[in-house]
């Protein structure tokens, strides 16, 4: 299903994975047939793990960063991100687009790179969804990481593997092109899409960076990635299989995301 390497509690259990898929979903016996099929698989989508991975980052009176996450926190799951939101004393979103703009799920927004962030307060929690892949200074990010951060604050890092099919065929293919792949298989809006770097899109890369510049990494997953088809019934049904066949078989699945947990410490 999912690999974890370096497991700690800041991941979730299987059990708070099948919490948030009723929280997210609804009851196994009431969802419609996407989610019914991936439950009956015993697959939970990569954004699943990642939103159950964030909520267990919080606590009451906690302050969060979210960078690079424009008009959501969460696109698929508002009700989830309403919710960790109000446990929190303060929520900001950091973001170079005009996206940011519209985030009204958070209680400030900054529209500017990280690296040019500047506030008062230290955070407890930084999120970055799908946003490491576009950065073009990893040391730079990184940095503005470790100002931000209070010491013992965390890092949640959800992004896609560069060695990934996905990843290699983005390379190869003109930017220009990129809006009308994605918006044919995921229904993007051109609004989010922009250009891709993969300057930190390993785990050996990120493990390094982040260690470098005064963090630990404290948990790693690998995440199956099986959301290419998803608006294709039958097309997802075949992947669903071959997934579960190459599982049984003890073979990795091709695409797939990286998670990763990064614990600013005192070296």
């Amino acid at each position: 299903m999912f690999q974890y390497n370096d497991v700690q509690s800041c991941l979730p259990s299987l059990g708070e994975l099948e919490q948030l898929f009723e929280q997210k979903y609804g009851r196994p016996d009431k969802v419609g047939w996407g989610p019914l099929r991936r439950h009956g698989f015993g697959y939970y989508l990569p954004t699943d793990v990642y939103e159950a991975c964030v909520s267990k980052q919080i606590f009451d009176g906690c302050s969060w960063v979210d960078v690079g996450g424009g008009h959501d926190i969460f696109p698929d799951n508002p009700a989830l991100a309403r919710s960790l939101v109000s446990r929190c004393s303060l929520v900001v979103a950091v973001d170079p687009s005009e996206n940011v703009k519209n985030n009204d799920f958070v209680h400030r927004r900054s529209q500017c790179f990280l690296e040019d962030y500047r506030a008062d307060e230290l955070f407890d929690l930084a999120t970055l969804r799908m946003v490491v892949e576009h950065v073009e200074n990893p040391k730079r990010f990184v940095v503005a990481l470790q100002r931000i951060l209070r010491l013992g604050g965390i890092v949640v890092v959800f992004t896609v593997n560069k060695m990934s099919p996905n990843s290699q065929v983005a390379r190869l293919i003109p930017f220009r092109l990129h809006h009308p792949i994605k918006q044919f298989f995921w229904g993007d809006d051109e609004e989010d899409t922009f250009p891709v770097h993969y300057k930190m899109n390993s785990r050996s890369v990120l493990r390094s960076l982040f260690r470098k510049h005064g963090f630990k990494e404290v948990a790693f997953a690998t995440l199956d990635d099986l959301s290419t088809f998803a608006r294709f019934p039958h097309i997802n049904y075949a992947e669903l299989v071959g997934w579960k066949v190459l599982g049984r078989v003890g073979l990795k699945y091709p695409e797939n995301c990286l998670l990763g947990v990064y614990k600013k410490s005192d070296r």
